[in-house]
């Protein structure tokens, strides 16, 4: 069965072969499920810089990440703005449509071009009734992020900075970036600010720790290309 996301995505190059039914959230789905969740999905095409949902939004959506790279923010009660995460094809947004609490607690916003794939709760709803193997699946998967979370929360109680700092990168490229003759390379470009939120560090000690770690030969820095040695 061929994507039907290529016909949406006519012109794209970046477009990631992987069907909905293969990305992690829907994976090892029989091939009947399958072809339900293709012939139900909304594709979508999203502008850089264009926001899927807002902080406080109704959580009626869901989307998968076709191609393309989104940007999880959240702005807290004195205003501050921090990124929680970055997610790419193959990742999914909106989860907290299937928890039932009404609106969305953080913000989507793309960092490039973006296609998704994606279900209105009603719709969803009437699609795990008619085959209750892809709501088994949804819970295992969302499971398996949970557990990805909290070695998230594990790394930011890593003592020195620099240390938290590569390991948040080194999980970056592995996750994003794109093998390379010197290890993973991370192409987007991610501010001091972005990386400060991300390990919970003051934007002049990311700077010292950047420096630290330039020295020590554990990344390399080529303008915006970030690369993170095997």
């Amino acid at each position: 069965m061929s994507c039907l996301c290529e016909q949406t995505a006519i012109g794209r190059n970046r477009l990631s072969q992987t069907c909905i039914g293969h990305l992690w959230i829907f994976q090892d789905l029989n091939s009947k499920d399958l072809e339900a969740l293709v012939q139900g999905a909304l594709r979508r095409k999203w502008i850089k810089g264009r926001s899927i949902f807002l902080q406080g939004d109704p959580a009626d959506e869901m989307f998968l990440i076709k191609g393309g790279r989104i940007k999880i923010n959240k702005v807290l009660e004195n205003g501050t703005e921090i990124t929680l995460d970055i997610r790419k094809a193959g990742d999914f947004v909106g989860e907290n449509m299937l928890s039932g609490k009404g609106i969305y607690p953080v913000s989507a916003w793309c960092m490039e071009d973006t296609l998704t794939c994606g279900f209105s709760r009603a719709q969803f709803e009437k699609l795990v009734l008619e085959h209750p193997n892809i709501g088994l699946q949804v819970i295992k998967s969302l499971s398996q992020k949970i557990s990805w979370l909290t070695t998230r929360v594990e790394n930011l109680v890593e003592t020195h900075i620099e240390d938290r700092l590569y390991r948040v990168l080194h999980n970056v490229a592995k996750e994003h970036g794109i093998a390379g003759p010197r290890g993973r390379i991370i192409q987007f470009p991610l501010t001091h600010e972005e990386l400060s939120f991300l390990i919970g560090a003051h934007r002049v000690s990311i700077t010292r720790a950047m420096k630290s770690l330039k020295t020590a030969g554990k990344i390399i820095v080529e303008g915006k290309i970030l690369i993170v040695p095997d």
